[in-house]
């Protein structure tokens, strides 16, 4: 590996002597000792290669945190927040828990950070301007917004995982921008971290996704954000996050400026925020000029109207809040109200005299298309409307629409049914923490399952379909049930290993996205629940003929309505797994179990048990009812076939064979 290290960074001097001295960038002396020694060359040619109109906001850092998912970056930000004093004293830091940022209640339950977010901390007189954001594929569009504000990141890399597909994603859009990355190897305190096998891995990366001279000569900060601790060295760590603040001082660039004039204003709005008192707030960076609150206004677009209004309320962030201001100068991140239009992919422009001279709009938000789609509509079941206070189609065309004003990676579209939708997205698991968000608003909805969108390839004519990289780490027990799975799914096996250190094998495929539809819980199911499956969008490929095998059991169904029984579920439970209980009502073609064989069976589960006053030996004896399985919104939304819908309610998941399926299969017979 080291030899293959010191080959790209002889390719890449190379390549350098076509620059001439002033603007060539130093490498290889520093690389080896690079948490030691940073050339002063790479930093005059940050200057020297800056327009002579520029300025430079020394007193401000924008930086973006972004790493694959589970790799720290939410625990890495408290750390940092903890030591800029934002707590007053050990009782309030207590009470604010072990992860701030993560502060909506699907974050917290389900462990992953899903909207990126905004603080502001203090340090040497220098104001950082942190962007917290996602690490899961299926929110990239937050990480892709987000760096719109952003002047350089901070890559974290897992001390033992090293980079995993979505680091590969993050830091494709990062270096796409030109924007300068600091690595930062963390939870370096694991018993089995490997910093130098790590490091190589990502300078591969670098090398790989096409990073410039600059950005591949990049710095390494070793840390451990649970302890709150980072150094220059793997084996040498200060008791705080210092190092980590100071590399951040000395290697990310400040904000650069073209212009402080007052008409030459330009903040691209690249978040939505509400407020109940003020409405809707937007959230943006100001590329140049200055601005002031109560100062008129124009939104603009280059593809819509021009919409103007009156900045009413001009806020700074500050720590974990954010401050009123009069004014805010080029190279701030602001949130401003006044402007109820505002948009994601808007630029903020001066309305002075008319807006005559104000600056042009700048280039908008692009995000990559969603891949994913479900249809969310009214629901229609026998026992519809007893608990949701949103029912009517209105109501949820509304609140869909509504969300696409800060999801940037959402579409909703209109359906041939007028009580239904069709809304796309990134993945599975971005369209269900919609629903389950609606859901706790008081929604109740009809959902269907999830399928793929498809392209057709304006070059060739053919039609295309999404693939997603995956990568599964398993103990090599089940390598075997796990290779089974991924190639009934139609997949490419790309490399197999074994991991350093954890002893697990790896296993990487290229699988149609709608071969990965449901595959979690069989993979999960196949290995005993010790599968560790990653995966990230990778490309639109010629769509493979044929259908793919989805779950290889039918459902059991509900014979008719009423309401279960123990004596109906202890004669069904011989037939497959439940997801009933006695007492729960039921409706015909309801989905009330696994059925243990291929196909669907009614079963009669409403039934009571016959009087008569004939007795035996055996007959009083109670069989005795197995637990039902426990279903999740993930887990129904998986287990839905091409012909099932699933109804949504506050407190209750239904699943059920789709009435409009049946009627059309009727219709073809």
């Amino acid at each position: 590996m080291q030899f293959f290290r010191l080959l790209s960074l002889l390719s890449l001097a190379s390549l350098s002597a076509a620059f001439t001295p002033t603007q060539r960038p130093a490498f290889g002396v520093c690389w080896a000792q690079q948490s030691s020694c940073r050339s002063s060359a790479v930093v005059d040619d940050v200057a020297t290669s800056t327009d002579s109109t520029q300025t430079q906001n020394t007193a401000i850092r924008n930086i973006a945190v972004i790493a694959h998912v589970d790799h720290g970056k939410t625990t890495l930000v408290d750390a940092l927040i903890r030591q800029s004093g934002v707590f007053r004293d050990e009782a309030q830091q207590k009470e604010a828990g072990d992860r701030v940022m993560d502060s909506e209640d699907q974050e917290r339950e389900r462990g992953i950070t899903i909207l990126a977010k905004n603080l502001a901390v203090m340090y040497k007189d220098t104001k950082f301007n942190i962007l917290d954001t996602p690490g899961h594929a299926d929110f990239g569009g937050e990480v892709e917004r987000v760096l719109n504000m952003a002047d350089g990141v901070l890559l974290l890399v897992d001390s033992v995982d090293g980079p995993k597909p979505q680091t590969r994603f993050v830091l494709d859009k990062a270096l796409q921008k030109g924007l300068r990355a600091l690595v930062v190897v963390n939870k370096i305190d694991r018993p089995t971290a490997r910093p130098d096998y790590v490091l190589d891995t990502v300078f591969d990366l670098f090398v790989d996704l096409g990073a410039s001279d600059e950005q591949t000569d990049f710095r390494t900060v070793y840390a451990s954000g649970l302890q709150g601790k980072a150094g220059f060295t793997p084996d040498k760590l200060e008791e705080d996050m210092s190092p980590l603040l100071d590399a951040i001082l000395e290697d990310i660039p400040p904000p650069s400026v073209d212009s402080e004039k007052p008409n030459d204003l330009q903040c691209l709005v690249s978040n939505i925020d509400f407020d109940q008192f003020k409405g809707k707030l937007g959230i943006a960076r100001i590329t140049n000029g200055v601005i002031r609150n109560g100062q008129p206004v124009a939104l603009v677009h280059p593809n819509k109207d021009k919409k103007t209004g009156r900045i009413s309320n001009l806020f700074v962030f500050d720590n974990l809040g954010k401050r009123e201001v009069d004014e805010a100068k080029a190279g701030e991140i602001i949130m401003f109200a006044g402007l109820p239009d505002v948009e994601i992919g808007d630029t903020l422009v001066t309305n002075e005299e008319g807006g005559a001279n104000a600056a042009g709009p700048l280039p908008p938000i692009a995000v990559e298309q969603p891949t994913v789609r479900m249809t969310i509509g009214v629901n229609k079941s026998p026992l519809a409307g007893r608990e949701g206070k949103f029912l009517t189609s209105r109501m949820i065309r509304d609140r869909l629409f509504k969300e696409l004003d800060r999801n940037v990676a959402l579409r909703v579209e209109e359906t041939d049914s007028a009580d239904r939708y069709e809304v796309s997205g990134r993945g599975q698991l971005h369209l269900t923490v919609l629903i389950e968000t609606m859901r706790r608003e008081g929604f109740e909805l009809e959902v269907g399952p999830p399928t793929v969108i498809l392209k057709v390839n304006e070059e060739t004519g053919k039609t295309e379909e999404p693939w997603e990289s995956v990568e599964v780490r398993v103990p090599s027990d089940y390598v075997g049930s796990v290779v089974d799975l991924l190639n009934m799914r139609k997949g490419e096996l790309q490399d197999m290993g074994v991991e350093e250190g954890e002893g697990l094998s790896v296993v990487k495929y290229l699988v149609p996205t709608r071969g990965m539809l449901g595959l979690k819980s069989a993979l999960l199911t196949a290995t005993r629940g010790t599968a560790i499956i990653d995966s990230v969008f990778d490309s639109y490929r010629e769509r493979i003929p044929g259908e793919i095998q989805g779950r290889d059991k039918g459902s059991l169904l509900a014979f008719a309505d009423g309401v279960a029984t123990t004596f109906g579920i202890e004669g069904a439970q011989d037939r497959g797994k439940m997801f009933i209980k006695p007492q729960d009502e039921i409706y015909k073609g309801m989905i009330i179990g696994i059925h243990q064989r291929p196909g669907d069976l009614e079963v009669n589960v409403a039934k009571t048990k016959a009087l008569t006053n004939m007795r035996s030996a055996n007959k009083g004896i109670a069989t005795g009812i197995v637990a039902p399985i426990e279903m999740s919104l993930d887990a129904c939304v998986e287990y839905l076939a091409a012909d099932e819908i699933l109804e949504v309610t506050p407190s209750t998941f239904r699943m059920a064979k789709n009435p409009d399926a049946a009627k059309k299969g009727k219709a073809k017979k």
